[in-house]
C-alpha cells in the first residue's frame, strides 16, 4: 500500500504538497475549502498553479480529497438536501480544478427516515450531481461509515447498494477506513477474519472499486459503531491486524491515508512506526 495522511492546508492550498514531502509520503488527503462550511469562495488561478507545481516539485504520485462534514445526499429537509447537492457538485469541481483523483465522502445520515429511503435518496442525488458535472479525472469514492446514529455506509451491502443506484460505475468507487468497519463490526483480527472481511467485500462491492484507505487504529471497542481515530497501535484494534491490510499484494498500488489524532509530528511518529512494522 501506498503510505500517506491527511496534511494541512494552512495559508494556502499549495502548503500541502509541502507538507507531504515533509512526512516523506508521495500521497496525500486534503480538504479543498473548509469543511465546516457550505460555500467557499472560489480557488484563485494562481493557488491552483502554485499546487499543481508543488505537487510534481515533491513527487506526489496520488492525491484525495475529503468532502465537506455538512454534506447530507438524504438530508430530509428539502432545503439542506439542496445545499448538500450543490455543495456536492462544488467538491467534484474544485477537485477537478486541481487535478485530484479521489474524492472521499460520507454518504449521509437518514436522520430517522429509515435505512432503505436513506439509500434510495443518496443514489438519486448522486444521480442528479453527475449529470450536472462533467469531471473527466475526479472519481467520488463511498466511505465505509462505522455506523453512528442514523449514519450509513456502515455494512457493505448498503455502499454496494449506492453504487448500483448511481448507475454511473466508471466516476464512483469505495475508501475502506480501517476504523469504522472495526467499530461497524467487521473483524480481522486474525488472518482467517481478514481473509473472511476481503472476500466478503470482494463479493458484496468487488475489489475493483476499492481505490483508497483510511488507515487508522480506533480508539472504542470492536462493534461499538463509534467513529473515534486513534494512534497506531494504541486503540482497540493494535497494530497487527492493521498489517494485513498494508502488506496485501492486492493492494500496493492503492493509497493509505492516516487520519489519526494530532498534527504533522504525530502522523510523523504513526508513519515511522508503519514503516517500521511492515
Amino acid at each position: 500500500m501506498i503510505l500517506g495522511a491527511h496534511v494541512s492546508t494552512a495559508k494556502g492550498i499549495w502548503n500541502a504538497p509541502l507538507n507531504a514531502r515533509t512526512l516523506r509520503v508521495p500521497a496525500f488527503q486534503i480538504f479543498t475549502k473548509n469543511q465546516n462550511r457550505w460555500t467557499e469562495k472560489p480557488l484563485e488561478p494562481q493557488a491552483i498553479d502554485r499546487y499543481l507545481r508543488n505537487c510534481e516539485e515533491c513527487g506526489i504520485t496520488h492525491t484525495v480529497s475529503h468532502d465537506s462534514y455538512l454534506i447530507n445526499l438524504c438530508a430530509v429537509g428539502a432545503d439542506n438536501l439542496v445545499k448538500s447537492r450543490d455543495a456536492m457538485l462544488d467538491e467534484m469541481e474544485r477537485a477537478e480544478q486541481l487535478n485530484i483523483d479521489y474524492l472521499v465522502m460520507h454518504p449521509g445520515s437518514h436522520l430517522g427516515a429509515g435505512i432503505e429511503a436513506g439509500i434510495k435518496a443518496i443514489g438519486e442525488s448522486f444521480r442528479l450531481i453527475m449529470d450536472k458535472t462533467e469531471t473527466k479525472r475526479v472519481r467520488v469514492l463511498i466511505e465505509t461509515t462505522a455506523g453512528q446514529g442514523t449514519n450509513l455506509g456502515y455494512t457493505f451491502e448498503q455502499v454496494a447498494e449506492m453504487l448500483r443506484l448511481t448507475d454511473c460505475p466508471e466516476r464512483m468507487g469505495v475508501c475502506l477506513d480501517t476504523c469504522h468497519i472495526f467499530a461497524a463490526g467487521y473483524d480481522y483480527s486474525t488472518q482467517e477474519g481478514y481473509e473472511a472481511v476481503i472476500a466478503n467485500f470482494d463479493s458484496t462491492i468487488g475489489l475493483a472499486n476499492l481505490r483508497a484507505f483510511h488507515v487508522n487504529d480506533s480508539k472504542k471497542a470492536f462493534g461499538s459503531k463509534v467513529d473515534r481515530h486513534e494512534h497506531i497501535g494504541e486503540g482497540f484494534i493494535t497494530a497487527d491486524p492493521l498489517l494485513f491490510w498494508l502488506r496485501d499484494p492486492r493492494f500496493e498500488s492503492i493509497p493509505g491515508l492516516l487520519e489519526t489524532p494530532g498534527e504533522i509530528e504525530d502522523y510523523a511518529r504513526n508513519l515511522e512506526l508503519l514503516r517500521s512494522l511492515i
